[in-house]
């Protein structure tokens, strides 16, 4: 049986980022931009996505010099595995290794920043997983039935739950409101995901971006990653604001 102390610890646990979610959904939903950190995990996750080196080394000491500390963007650049794949997230990895040693070489002292906290050794992923991922569709309750995808290939829940929002989401270095605009980055830049872009345009709104916040990062994309992405994030968002009434 789970200890009293254990199921103190994930209590906490999910309380601690549930906080963190209504916090920041109190605080930033009168603002209409996206601030230049923001913007910097926006740029710094599409061409991490793309591959495309000779932007994303602009776009990481953009990132560091809008206040990013050093290990924030390595979140993110580790984050992009999940979703465009190990070549690419290593790829990114090696760029900005090389961004810090040209910035070190010019004298340019970036913050480490702070590690990700430990969580309790019997921590039970698929529990913290699943609530996650509810609190990110916008949901009270666990769903109890399952979506057809879960039934045909139920290992993929299994790792949907117990690694990407439970291994990676409890890592505290982002917080879930980051790693949702560093997702949906990724998945307008990625192209030809229009189901998981729309839910996690949703789930970007509902850890807190605003509905202005969210027009401003279709702007961003426009002006740095490219018209076509932006046009097709428009129209995947302009979906979204309409089934949200």
């Amino acid at each position: 049986m789970r200890s009293a102390k254990y199921i103190q610890l994930l209590a906490a646990l999910i309380l601690v980022f549930g906080f963190a979610t209504a916090t920041e959904a109190a605080d930033m939903n009168k603002e209409t931009t996206l601030d230049a950190r923001q913007q910097a995990i926006v740029t710094i996750a599409a061409f991490t996505t793309s591959g495309d080196m000779q932007r994303l080394k602009p776009a990481l000491n953009q990132g560091l010099d809008a206040g990013l500390t050093v290990n924030e963007v390595k979140e993110v650049l580790v984050q992009m595995y999940a979703y465009a794949g190990f070549p690419r997230s290593l790829g990114g990895i090696g760029a900005f290794m090389g961004v810090l040693d040209e910035r070190k070489a010019k004298g340019i002292r970036d913050e480490e920043g702070k590690d990700a906290s430990p969580v309790p050794p019997d921590f039970d992923r698929d529990a913290y997983g699943a609530r996650v991922r509810a609190d990110l569709s916008g949901l009270k309750e666990v769903p109890t039935t399952l979506a057809p995808y879960q039934q045909f290939a139920p290992i993929i829940d299994s790792f949907l739950k117990e690694h990407l929002f439970a291994d990676i989401f409890v890592r505290d270095i982002l917080t879930h409101q980051e790693r949702e605009l560093a997702t949906i980055a990724c998945l307008a830049n990625l192209g030809g995901v229009e189901g998981p872009l729309r839910f996690h345009l949703g789930a970007a709104m509902n850890t807190g971006l605003s509905e202005g916040q969210m027009h401003d990062f279709i702007r961003v994309l426009d002006a740095s990653v490219g018209k076509e992405q932006a046009a097709s994030a428009g129209e995947a968002l302009s979906e979204v604001l309409a089934g949200r009434g």
